[in-house]
């Protein structure tokens, strides 16, 4: 209940999440500064890769040198081809043992070659999979936990969900496929250019003539595309929420026979990120052809005008035209990729932003510059005018009482009159708009967090129970207890005895969520997994509400040993429930309405008092 009921007000009133929309450049600056931090790694796949560039160049120029060799072995008049570092082979060798060592040459570029491409691929995804996806996950689900409940409260689940997982990935994507492939790409087209020019200048401006072409036709199509990729990331988000809930509610999908119409709404959600998708890839299926095309051209020309200076004998043809061919191949071939990398660019875009939208949340809930640390409190707690706004309504407005150590407090009201948001504000899951909270008379917000929460145990009408044994979800908040504490809070909480009847007693592995026991067994292990930290005080959130009059009359006699000695605030709708707090205080729209003994407000007329008769004409026969 209080976790559900904060939901949905959130859903109401919580402000909307941050627009991850951040100006391409502050966000192409926030991912460099990123992949700064791993320079090192960086440093070395891209020396790798001018490596490989290198000895790619290299075997392009002893092709053409190869290609004149023979040439000139068979046409004496052929101008003699020019070595490279002004070697020149000894007379007494043959073209044919020239040739052989051309060839080892290519060979050997070859296995050099290959061996550097396979460290290059190494290194590579050592950087972005083993180092860059593993830190930033690490980072997300770190800041995940130390976000406040508005966080988790505006953003669905299946959207943080796919932070963590696919958007992680876009910023490994900039870094592999934008970033690395981008100075790449940039190295390979400066290196080719700089043999060309040396090769022919006016042959390589001419060739490179609709290169201005191709800057226009990306920057149009990053404008375009953009956009589509943080709707893709939407639809994608609003998928997976169908799919998590549909599990989540199978029970009553089936129970209300619903499962066509669930189908019928998956294909439809599916859908729009089918057709958006296709949207997307047209897009990029005509941009890619188009600097293919214009790549193309280019060929065309050196055809003309590298033909023509060749039968005019101004431009060798092996070492000059062929080798300026294959150079302007891979110029030509870079240009394509830089389709690619845009298209990389604006997907990783769209997904570092949701990532960093996260990595860049305010936590609300902060330790004191210098927090006290209590091992132990007494229990007494103060509600000094307190008021309390989630997003823009007053939800809370001058709550005023104090409970004493050991006391029990029943928190009762018509539905939205504040009382989760009250129990919300004991554990410190919100701090008060105004007024304060105090715990033996020390503000909350001067407590270090983690003392002032262990001091709180917390038992929810819905409470969640993890994969793993029964003794490990006792113990989730003191996993060092012992095995007998860990048993003793099982018989205070009257779980002890199904548990020991369970396959393996304390050590039987639960399903998800507890799957397999009752509502009753799940609440009993939740009242253990509360007591194990011997709180001093006790938050109970109608932890009856969804039982049967068997099971509940199990479920008090487990509370009345949980609350003994302990400070405890009680919310329940149940006057058997009810009757065990020492007073009770009744809110109304988020203020005191009533507050006094059970004897003393079945004496006021009131809301009390009318439930408590409600209740009784529900009994009588």
């Amino acid at each position: 209940m209080l976790v559900t009921a904060l939901a949905m007000k959130s859903l109401r009133f919580a402000d909307r999440p941050i627009d991850p929309t951040a100006a391409n450049g502050a966000l192409i600056r926030r991912l460099l500064a990123f992949s700064w931090q791993h320079r090192r790694g960086c440093v070395k796949v891209l020396t790798l890769q001018a490596t490989i560039l290198a000895l790619t160049m290299l075997a392009m120029a002893l092709a053409g040198l190869g290609i004149d060799e023979m040439r000139h072995a068979a046409d004496a008049s052929a101008k003699p081809p020019r070595w490279p570092l002004h070697f020149q082979p000894p007379a007494s060798w043959t073209p044919m043992h020239q040739l052989t060592l051309i060839a080892l040459l290519v060979l050997g570029a070859a296995i050099l070659r290959a061996a550097f491409d396979y460290s290059y691929r190494v290194a590579l995804n050592q950087l972005v999979q083993a180092e860059i996806v593993v830190q930033l996950r690490g980072e997300i689900y770190d800041k995940l936990q130390r976000l406040s409940f508005r966080f988790f409260d505006a953003n669905a689940s299946s959207s943080i969900i796919n932070r963590v997982t696919s958007d992680v990935q876009s910023v490994r994507m900039f870094v592999d496929q934008v970033l690395m492939q981008g100075v790449v790409m940039l190295l390979s087209l400066g290196a080719y250019l700089a043999y060309m020019l040396n090769l022919h200048v006016t042959l390589t401006f001419a060739c490179l003539a609709t290169t201005p072409l191709l800057w226009l036709v990306s920057k149009h199509f990053a404008r375009i595309v953009r956009p589509a990729y943080r709707r893709n990331r939407e639809l994608v988000d609003q998928m997976i929420q169908r799919v998590t809930e549909n599990f989540r509610g199978m029970q009553v999908v089936k129970a209300f026979a619903r499962e066509q119409d669930q189908i019928e709404k998956f294909r439809a959600s599916n859908a729009l990120v089918r057709t958006q998708k296709s949207w997307m890839f047209q897009r990029i299926s005509v941009f890619t052809p188009l600097i293919g095309f214009f790549s193309q051209v280019n060929i065309v020309i050196l055809l003309g005008y590298g033909g023509y200076l060749v039968i005019k004998g101004e431009f060798p043809l092996g070492a000059g035209l062929l080798a300026f061919a294959g150079l302007l191949q891979q110029f030509a071939t870079q240009i394509s990729n830089s389709a690619t990398i845009v298209n990389s660019m604006q997907e990783s875009l769209a997904g570092a932003g949701r990532v960093f939208q996260v990595l860049d949340q305010p936590i609300e809930i902060v330790n004191d510059p210098d927090p006290l640390w209590l091992p132990r409190v007494w229990g007494r707690v103060t509600f000094e005018r307190v008021c309390f706004e989630h997003g823009n309504e007053a939800v809370l407005q001058d709550i005023d009482f104090e409970v004493q150590c050991g006391q029990r407090v029943a928190i009762i009201g018509a539905t939205g009159s504040g009382k989760s948001s009250l129990l919300s504000l004991v554990p410190r899951f919100y701090d008060p708009t105004s007024g304060r909270v105090l715990i033996d008379g020390i503000d909350i917000r001067k407590l270090e967090l983690a003392s002032a929460r262990r001091n709180v145990g917390l038992v929810f009408q819905e409470n969640f129970l993890f994969s793993t044994t029964v003794a490990a979800n006792i113990a989730f908040g003191q996993p060092e207890a012992s095995r007998a504490d860990v048993e003793n809070a099982g018989r205070i909480a009257a779980a002890h005895d199904f548990i020991v009847d369970l396959p393996n007693g304390y050590d039987t592995i639960l399903g998800e969520a507890g799957a397999g026991l009752s509502g009753g067994q799940r609440q009993r292990l939740a009242i253990a997994r509360a007591v194990l930290l011997d709180p001093a005080i006790l938050v109970l959130d109608d932890p009856t509400a969804a039982i049967d009059p068997e099971t509940e009359h199990e479920i008090i006699a487990a509370l009345d040993l949980a609350m003994a000695g302990r400070t405890t605030f009680i919310v329940a709708s149940r006057m058997s429930v009810l009757r065990r707090a020492d007073w009770a205080v009744v809110l109304d729209r988020g203020r005191v309405a009533q507050m006094g003994r059970h004897d003393e407000l079945l004496a006021t007329p009131g809301y009390y008092r009318d439930m408590a008769r409600l209740q009784a004409e529900e009994i009588a026969p």
